[in-house]
């Protein structure tokens, strides 16, 4: 196992680095006019899904590495247990849970922006995107660290 966390520990490097280069597309969009918003959409829609994809990669990478007993209690996610696994699979669930509804919110106000021709609802949801995503780093590095602290 100790082999497979400096794995990780690298993919997390490399797949941060990676959405910091696709944040780049939605951080630089926050200025933009409605007009270059119509313009610009598709490329940041295609920077979006692959920071996305590099995310979903990430957490698929750190979450085959746990345990099946923390696997099982992720999958349970009771908030009956006191149980130390369902306490660790718990949290990572409720992380999922915020970096998933942050992440639908920025899309309902794009689609908003979209209908309205607002860039100001665009800008929003450049903001709300890149909250989303930090929310969904922030939820695969608890999800690493309960398989560290479940291997101990």
């Amino acid at each position: 196992m100790r082999g497979h966390g400096r794995f990780l520990r690298c993919a997390v490097i490399i797949q941060s680095s990676l959405l910091r280069y696709h944040l780049g597309a939605r951080t630089e969009a926050q200025d933009w006019s409605i007009w270059r918003w119509l313009m610009e959409k598709s490329r940041v829609r295609n920077a979006a899904d692959k920071g996305t994809a590099a995310l979903d990669e990430l957490e698929k990478n750190v979450k085959a590495g746990w345990p099946k007993e923390l696997k099982a209690a992720y999958k349970a996610a009771s908030r009956d247990s006191e149980d130390h696994l369902a306490i660790l699979a718990r949290r990572v669930k409720d992380a999922d849970d915020r970096a998933y509804r942050a992440r639908m919110d920025a899309e309902e106000t794009f689609d908003e922006a979209e209908r309205r021709l607002s860039a100001g609802l665009a800008r929003e949801g450049a903001r709300k995107a890149i909250l989303a995503y930090e929310l969904r780093e922030k939820a695969i590095r608890r999800a690493e660290a309960a398989g560290r602290l479940d291997n101990k």
